[in-house]
């Protein structure tokens, strides 16, 4: 069961590949107030891509930004709260390919007490993947 979707703004980070680049970004962003709500992120050879949902994205890319780190963008993706129970996904992602809408990119959370899991959702139409699962 759906708790609540929005659209929202994920900041892309494409950083040099080294040990220690998340702890630096996640520390600059805590010193500035700025609370991480979603992470994923991957490395391919020397460089890292990190994908942040926050609390506070001008804050955050200010933050970022000031530090050095310059290869910043913003992404439009949908932030789903879901039960956190068997079938959450599959109710997700079943409603999306019943509206013809292709999941470019996906990552989550998930919690035992009790709190919602949260689902970052890319589309390729995010305004009809919104008001699908509004439905």
């Amino acid at each position: 069961m759906i708790k609540q979707a929005q659209l929202a703004k994920e900041i892309v980070v494409t950083a040099v590949n080294k040990i220690g680049v998340l702890a630096d970004m996640s520390k600059l962003l805590a010193e500035s107030g700025v609370n991480i709500e979603a992470v994923a992120g991957y490395a391919v050879d020397k460089e890292a891509k990190i994908m942040l949902v926050t609390n506070d994205s001008l804050r955050a890319i200010e933050a970022l930004k000031k530090s050095g780190y310059t290869l910043i963008k913003e992404n439009e993706v949908v932030i789903i709260d879901l039960e956190n129970k068997p079938g959450a996904l599959k109710n997700i992602t079943a409603r999306l390919a019943a509206e013809g809408i292709d999941i470019k990119q996906i990552y989550g959370t998930t919690c035992s007490g009790g709190c919602p899991a949260k689902l970052v959702i890319s589309t390729t139409d995010n305004e009809k993947a919104l008001v699908a699962f509004k439905k």
